[in-house]
This record gives structure tokens, C-alpha cells and sequence, in this order.
């Protein structure tokens, strides 16, 4: 059982393995912009720390990660509604088949969780998969 603990562990954090650039951060910067970098995962409020820490770098990596991640849980779930339609389209009896595809937006919960604990630990790590994207400029 704790051999399977530790398997489980080590699959995390190579999960989470990405790039870290905290580094680059002024230690002041990322102290005063902790809540902004924070709000920033979650969901439309992305815009509050886009428009009022514009200087703040911290803040900006942050909403960069919070926007991309906004963008990709809109696109999944605009395919996912459309997929589940055809699915229904064919046969309502194919309705278990939406529900495990629908286990798939449990990734978007599990960056979103990331996002927040990398920012409240004063971190500048990339999302996994998807925190490579840049789309505001740092």
C-alpha cells in the first residue's frame, strides 16, 4: 500500500513537472501580488488582475496562465456539447458514453487547483500541457 502511495505521489509531481521561472520574479513583486495571481484561475475574474496589477510581472504570468486556461475549458466544453449531441443524435441509449467523456473535464479542476497552489506558494510555474501558450505579454 505505501509502495502504491508513492507511485501515486511521484506520477503527481512529474504531472507537475514544468517549467519554473520564479527566479526571474522580484521577491516584493510576487509577495504584493499574490491574491491577484491567485484570482486569476478563476474563471472571467481573470480580467481584475489584467487590468489592475498591469505592472506587476507575478500577476501578469499568472493571469496569462488563468486566461489560457479559460480559453481551453470553453473550447472542451463547446466540444463536449457538440459530441454529446451527435451521440444523443444516434441513440439516447449512448448517454453513459457522454458521462465518461465528460470525466475528461476533471483536468480543467485539477490545472485550476495547481494554478492557485503555484500562486499562493509565490510559485511561477507553467500549467501542464497547456502552460506554454502565451497569449498577454509578461
Amino acid at each position: 500500500m505505501e509502495q502504491n502511495q508513492e507511485t501515486l505521489q511521484e506520477k503527481l509531481e512529474s504531472f507537475n513537472n514544468t517549467k519554473d521561472t520564479t527566479q526571474e520574479y522580484d521577491p516584493q513583486d510576487i509577495d504584493k501580488n499574490k491574491v491577484m495571481a491567485i484570482l486569476a484561475y478563476f474563471g472571467i475574474l481573470v480580467i481584475i488582475p489584467i487590468l489592475a496589477a498591469k505592472d506587476s510581472k507575478f500577476a501578469r504570468f499568472h493571469s496569462n496562465q488563468g486566461l489560457i486556461l479559460l480559453i481551453a475549458a470553453i473550447l472542451y466544453y463547446i466540444a463536449y456539447t457538440i459530441l454529446c449531441s451527435i451521440i444523443l443524435a444516434i441513440s439516447w441509449r449512448l448517454i453513459w458514453l457522454t458521462s465518461i467523456i465528460g470525466i475528461i473535464g476533471l483536468v480543467f479542476f485539477v490545472w485550476f487547483i495547481i494554478g492557485i497552489v503555484n500562486a499562493a506558494q509565490g510559485k511561477a510555474k507553467e500549467l501542464p500541457f497547456i502552460g506554454h501558450f502565451k497569449l498577454l505579454k509578461v
